[in-house]
């Protein structure tokens, strides 16, 4: 595994060909937020009393058994989906933008931030895409002017509220990289020169079929295949406190 710094990994974008041809896809939690955004949803339903005892027990057994592999993320975000059955999705969204400015800006990892402006600076064509709900990955894609969002979506009824279910299929694992590959083969996009940026083991899929693997902050199972394959892994530290009011002020 070869440790990147910010700086090189700046200098390799600038001097890469220029146009929407070439695709960079930038996971969400872990890799361009420190930590996980919906944990910013789940605080503000329980400080809210929201979420009811059994909601929340149901939430962390589900989280525990999904981290030692007892369950499938579908199942982790079915789950969690069904707690919200009939809420508007409107209200939600709206939630959303307030919890990232309060919640999630200011754990934006700045050198990530710098990684994106590079890849748009060179045209570039910058894609999010994440496992997240839309109510957590586009305000983020927003703030980043990121314009293409590939994420899971709310299943909502004619009247837009939610159902409790997940528009399938869901996105993570090998299905994150069939999404990836169909919007290449819509958008022009030359996977084979593209760049993906990521700290899960779920996202080795993706990683193994892009150009430019690029692991942040990779997690076991990733940073081992990066060991293997020589993939250069990039290093970015959570802000600073001073930073990250900064960050909260311009959101």
């Amino acid at each position: 595994m070869m440790p990147r710094r910010l700086d090189d990994a700046i200098a390799e974008i600038e001097k890469s060909p220029a146009g929407p041809g070439i695709g960079a896809f930038f996971d969400l939690d872990g890799t361009l937020v420190a930590g996980f955004t919906a944990a910013a949803h789940a605080g503000h339903r329980i400080r809210r009393r929201q979420a009811r005892i059994g909601e929340v027990l149901g939430v962390v057994e589900a989280m525990m058994r999904y981290r030692f592999g007892r369950v499938e993320f579908e199942q982790l975000v079915v789950r969690g989906a069904g707690y919200l059955r009939g809420e508007s999705l409107e209200a939600l969204d709206e939630l959303g933008e307030r919890l990232f400015v309060s919640r999630i800006a200011s754990r934006l990892y700045p050198g990530m931030h710098d990684i994106v402006r590079a890849h748009q600076q060179r045209g570039h064509t910058v894609v999010l895409s994440s496992s997240a709900l839309t109510i957590h990955a586009e305000p983020v894609a927003r703030f980043l002017g990121i314009t293409h969002v590939l994420c899971n979506h709310f299943e909502v009824d004619d009247q837009g509220l939610l159902t409790g279910g997940i528009v399938r299929p869901i996105v993570w694992g090998a299905n994150k990289a069939a999404a990836v590959e169909r919007f290449c083969g819509a958008n022009n996009v030359a996977l084979q020169d593209s760049y993906f940026y990521a700290d899960g083991d779920e996202d080795l899929a993706l990683m193994s079929r892009v150009g430019y693997p690029r692991p942040v902050n990779a997690r076991s199972r990733l940073a081992a295949a990066a060991v293997e394959q020589g993939w250069p892994v990039l290093r970015v530290a959570v802000p600073r406190r001073r930073a990250r009011v900064e960050q909260a002020r311009r959101a």
